[in-house]
């Protein structure tokens, strides 16, 4: 069966349980007799769709005292530069912006807390912020000697396939936290486990596992309801090319932002679609067909100006690589608009100069690809000793 276009979602032995679930399943043992700070966001609910806000402010023998909100914001609907402090009209709790003047807890926002919760969902891509969010206030519960406990959801790409390059050192910063590939195949608590032994945080780190969740499942697998993470991480499919196309947009490409199809497809004012679409098509990427197509931007690159561009349609999510097909919509576009199309400014989410020249110079995106075989493997090394689950599912 066919969800969202993208090939997943076959019937499944029972639906996937996340951590608020578990969570409320052991009545809280974790929290209990102890004052909570919340990092969370809408993506943030229960089987039954209550906001973890409300399950841990109703919760028996827990304290709810703060709330801390990521980019986007506390309901996820804001594409701003910087998220002000407010207040949740629910619980009348504060709700600290860690997407604002600071995006780390301060040493005042932590008075009186005993321990940090962390339940957002992640795209599971390198420089999705909330993964850099995470693992700041990871620090700050470390130095304000604080428990951290990660409410684990699944990676939303699954978690047995890795892609990309490892991003040079030079290029950590708030959309990449930590040296590993643009696809990295692991859940949050993996993460957090990772990030905690590896940069030396020293954190009180708990992980409330998943029940259910194998590695190769995708979320279209898992039988959750999705709740956009972002404004234009509408629909559980654009998640599977998003890694790929996003890379594109520093470049001078419209991503289809602000329309109703974002990550669906990519084009420009400059741009021959009809041709670009032909071009792809010759390349026969695996997983995936493309189609010419004309759209206008709502928000960012060209808003309101009609582009020329392409459709991308995900036909097979576990064949189809998404940041291989993003190198290969770059490869032409720099070959057909060198003029128009910047090639350099793919480093701002790439991350990797060796991608980036490669490009410049003719490589073809295979070889590109050889080029990062030793980063990963010596990625996957490191990456098994955090991994929580196992059973990878066979088509």
């Amino acid at each position: 069966m066919c969800v969202c276009g993208v090939g997943l979602g076959a019937a499944r032995r029972e639906r996937v349980r996340t951590g608020i679930d578990v969570l409320e399943a052991t009545k809280f043992a974790p929290l209990r007799g102890k004052r909570i700070g919340l990092i969370t966001n809408q993506t943030g609910v229960d089987a039954e769709g209550r906001r973890t806000i409300d399950v841990l402010a109703h919760a028996e023998g827990v304290k709810l005292v703060a709330i801390f909100s990521p980019e986007h914001g506390l309901e996820g609907k804001l594409d701003v530069d910087k998220v002000a402090s407010g207040n949740d009209e629910a619980t009348g709790l504060p709700v600290y912006s860690l997407y604002g003047e600071t995006r780390r807890p301060t040493a005042e926002m932590l008075k009186g807390i005993d321990a940090l919760v962390f339940d957002i969902q992640d795209a599971g891509v390198r420089f999705f912020t909330y993964t850099t969010t995470m693992a700041y206030a990871m620090e700050a519960a470390a130095k304000a000697h604080l428990g951290f406990i990660v409410l684990d959801r699944p990676n939303p790409l699954g978690g047995d396939v890795i892609e990309g390059p490892v991003e040079d050192t030079d290029q950590l910063k708030f959309t990449a936290y930590f040296r590993m590939p643009l696809r990295y195949a692991m859940t949050m608590g993996e993460l957090a486990k990772m990030f905690n032994a590896e940069n030396k945080i020293g954190a009180d780190l708990t992980v409330v596992e998943m029940r259910g969740w194998k590695r190769a499942d995708y979320f279209a697998d898992t039988g959750l309801k999705w709740v956009a993470p972002t404004p234009n991480l509408r629909t559980v499919g654009e998640t599977v090319p998003y890694p790929g196309l996003d890379i594109l947009q520093a470049a001078g490409v419209s991503v289809g932002r602000g329309t109703d199809t974002p990550f669906e497809m990519f084009g420009a004012p400059w741009m021959d679609g009809v041709r670009v679409a032909r071009l792809l098509k010759a390349r026969k990427i695996t997983g995936v067909k493309f189609g010419a197509v004309k759209f206008t931007p709502g928000t960012d690159v060209y808003k309101g100006q009609e582009c020329s561009g392409v459709s991308v349609r995900v036909t097979d999510g576990r064949k189809f690589r998404t940041v291989a097909m993003g190198l290969e919509i770059a490869e032409v576009l720099w070959k057909e608009y060198p003029e128009n199309f910047q090639l350099e400014k793919i480093m701002t989410l790439v991350g990797s100069r060796e991608t980036v020249e490669g490009l410049k110079v003719g490589k073809s995106v295979k070889e590109i690809e050889g080029g990062w075989s030793g980063q990963l493997e010596k990625f996957e090394v490191m990456r098994a000793k955090y991994l929580i689950y196992g059973g990878i599912i066979v088509d």
